[in-house]
């Protein structure tokens, strides 16, 4: 569960951590608690639901009612499911009340603004048919684009034109054979210069440098601590390794130092064999909380007990710290600390894919060992150019100040908009400096009516709920972005008062 309350400072919990020199500002996080009336009301609303769920389906047993998704056929009946009935009863009855609200398509770039193909349904969300009409200039609060570089004009359009010219849009190889381009060796080299490791690998795509290289990290007799809000990406990679897993409390640092100790004192099960490798897996900025890992204290425990560290930094590269190096930028920490640094290019640098940084021997090793890196084609060359081009702006690199300027815009309007919509009485989940915004709705029912009620009047806003977020904590999350005016966030936390009943005193 979600730790409610705002927390400054260290948790006063062991000897190792406990000290006020490892951060050097206040770290400040909300979440605070569900009232108990709403979460009643929440849960009647579920149950209500649930009710008139079994109801349609005792219908469509018997044919009065038709049922659109995939079902068991009469004549395998008596065969092993090949479908989980619970999973298939909350699609049917909860999820297609409420499907329109999410896999809209957009026919623009996705920047401070975009353009929505407007769809309508005639048979309660279970097809859509295009109108032929196109919904202009939505304030797009949904997208990754932390930096303002989803842009199709401009020094990092220009300069994937010309690397397409040159190169062309694919490579039709992997790296290993005849795919690797002089074009992937600058961006790797760029990488490791900017997350001041000694070497960088670059991979095709985000998910799967999680999913691919974890495996490759640890196996059988290892153990992974995982955040228990890490990403699908983190968990598949952890299952696939064959590892122990073990879960700690999110950003509890007594729940992970006490599965630490246990796992140096007790080894592994039956045998009691100290562990091959202990890897805990952690987030920079949690994108369904809003929250930042307490990184100088994993940092402490980490090497108090000698585990190794896997850092995933998609959503805070870029996003975070005076020089936009992520996580360990914004606490001013060592990036030698970090024994695995990974991150994604598909947000901050408006482009595809993701990387590992770390020491020279990690790096050389996941190049023979990784299967994102063995059996995945490489890198698109434009797509390449982009993430150089972008990654050269934030660094200063460029001769302007453009990127300093944007992660300046950034930082100022997480800001703003995060005070403004707590002044307005919104439960806002996170920490004060995370541009990922989630704002509570909880109730079902609100969770479809606020994503209509906000794209009627022009605002594109990405909804959430179960089984995303636990059951009573359905919410809305705003992205922010260095692309967006004060103009722009005014009218987005102005139409959410004036049209969503979700405020609080």
């Amino acid at each position: 569960m979600l730790v409610s309350g705002v927390v400054r400072g260290p948790f006063p919990h062991n000897n190792y951590v406990h000290n006020a020199s490892l951060y050097n500002k206040p770290f400040v996080e909300q979440f605070e608690e569900t009232p108990l009336f709403v979460a009643v009301l929440t849960y009647v609303g579920y149950g209500i639901l649930t009710i008139f769920g079994y109801l349609r389906d005792f219908l469509r047993n018997w044919g009065i009612e038709k049922c659109h998704l995939a079902r068991e056929r009469d004549e395998q009946k008596d065969f092993v499911p090949l479908y989980q009935d619970f999973e298939n009863f909350y699609t049917r009855n909860l999820y297609m009340r409420i499907r329109d609200n999410w896999n809209r398509p957009i026919c623009s770039v996705p920047g401070a603004k975009m353009d929505l193909v407007e769809r309508t349904s005639k048979d309660y969300n279970w097809t859509f048919e295009h109108t032929g009409k196109v919904v202009k200039d939505v304030i797009n609060m949904g997208s990754y684009n932390y930096l303002g570089f989803a842009e199709n004009t401009g020094r990092c359009a220009d300069s994937a034109t010309g690397s397409t010219h040159k190169y062309g849009v694919g490579v039709g190889s992997t790296r290993s054979e005849m795919g690797n381009l002089d074009i992937h060796e600058e961006l790797e080299q760029l990488v490791a210069r900017f997350l001041g490791v000694e070497s960088s690998m670059a991979f095709g795509m985000g998910f799967a440098t999680n999913s691919m290289n974890i495996p490759a990290l640890a196996g059988k007799g290892c153990l992974i601590l995982s955040d228990e809000l890490n990403h699908a990406s983190l968990v598949l990679g952890a299952r696939l390794s064959g590892a122990t897993i073990r879960v700690f409390k999110h950003n509890n640092m007594v729940s992970l130092e006490k599965l630490l100790r246990d796992a140096i004192v007790h080894g592994q099960p039956r045998t009691h064999r100290p562990w091959k490798k202990i890897l805990i897996l952690v987030e920079g900025i949690y994108s369904m909380e809003g929250s930042i890992v307490r990184l100088p204290e994993v940092i402490a425990l980490k090497k108090h007990y000698k585990a190794y560290l896997y850092l995933d930094e998609a959503h805070s590269i870029g996003a975070l710290g005076p020089r936009g190096g992520g996580v360990v930028d914004y606490f001013g920490l060592d990036p030698k600390d970090v024994d695995i640094m990974m991150g994604t290019f598909t947000k901050s640098f408006g482009a595809a894919g993701g990387y590992i940084g770390g020491k020279r021997e990690l790096i050389d090793y996941l190049r023979s060992h990784s299967h994102s890196s063995i059996y995945a084609t490489a890198m698109s060359p434009p797509v390449s150019q982009q993430i150089i081009t972008s990654m050269k702006i934030i660094m200063g690199e460029d001769d302007t100040t453009l990127g300093a300027e944007r992660l300046k815009q950034l930082s100022e309007n997480t800001v703003y908009f995060r005070r403004k919509l707590r002044e307005m009485g919104f439960i806002i989940y996170g920490n004060d400096d995370s541009p990922v915004v989630p704002m509570m709705l909880y109730m079902p029912a609100k969770i479809g009516a606020f994503g209509r009620e906000m794209v009627k009047r022009n605002i594109g806003t990405v909804v959430v709920g179960f089984p995303a977020t636990p059951i009573i904590e359905s919410r809305a999350r705003f992205c922010v972005s260095a692309a967006h005016t004060r103009d722009m966030l005014d009218t987005v936390s102005h139409r959410s008062e004036t049209h969503t009943c979700t405020r609080h005193a």
